[in-house]
């Protein structure tokens, strides 16, 4: 009966180790697996959107040049490319009316064939020009009417009243007109709508030479003579 005990005890062992070392059928050498790693979640950030770039309030210069910018830019008006603003435009103007084609052309007269008064440039210079050079706001007003004198140099002229037709013609309206200053080999002549010689003078020297045109005449022509300037 003693042999029978220790046989059992024997087998209790065995099961025991086996219970203790696992079941694994790939032989002693199988090692134990650990907990299984977990790789997180990714986190995601709340995405706060960029502010759009502003754009920064104009600086205008105290002043009437800051006056000017500042109504040129609530009116929304325009001006030639060449300005940085509106005040500098009218400034041109203002340093350009003593000197650009004085000698051919009255002041108004420039500026509304100069094409100044284009575009915005007759609002912008009826408001600036009081401001920066008061002395040619009656000839802004006159350009902008249309109601001024008109300058004649050299050339072949249609006598009427009303504007030339066409690009290649130009007219002048009947009156009597001057031209003064010193004038050598200055030659001028009226002739009818057929080209026949009405009146005519050739001067070899001359200070001041006045003529007066007809509505009957059809061309008047000069060479070599100063401006023609209306007489009133």
């Amino acid at each position: 009966m003693r042999s029978v005990r220790g046989v059992g005890t024997v087998a209790a062992g065995v099961a025991a180790v086996v219970l203790l070392t696992g079941c694994g059928g790939g032989g002693g050498d199988a090692k134990a697996e650990g907990p299984a790693s977990v790789t997180p979640a990714p986190t995601t950030e709340a995405w706060t959107p960029e502010p759009l770039p502003t754009t920064p309030e104009p600086v205008y210069l105290e002043g009437p040049e800051g006056e000017i910018d500042k109504l040129a830019d609530e009116k929304g008006w325009t001006y030639a490319g060449i300005y940085t603003s509106a005040s500098a435009f009218v400034k041109d103007i203002c340093e350009s009316l003593p000197v650009s084609a004085v000698d051919g052309a009255s002041r108004p007269q420039w500026l509304a064939e100069s094409g100044n008064l284009d575009g915005d440039g007759k609002a912008i210079l009826q408001v600036g020009v009081p401001k920066l050079c008061p002395k040619w706001t009656d000839a802004v007003k006159q350009a902008v009417s249309g109601k001024y004198d008109r300058w004649y140099t050299g050339g072949t002229y249609v006598v009427s009243s009303k504007p030339a037709m066409g690009e290649d013609e130009e007219t002048i309206p009947p009156g009597t007109y001057q031209s003064k200053g010193k004038m050598e080999n200055c030659y001028w002549e009226r002739t009818s709508e057929s080209g026949e010689i009405i009146d005519n003078n050739f001067a070899t020297s001359a200070r001041s030479i006045t003529v007066t045109i007809r509505s009957s005449d059809g061309q008047f022509t000069s060479e070599g003579c100063a401006v023609w300037k209306p007489v009133k």
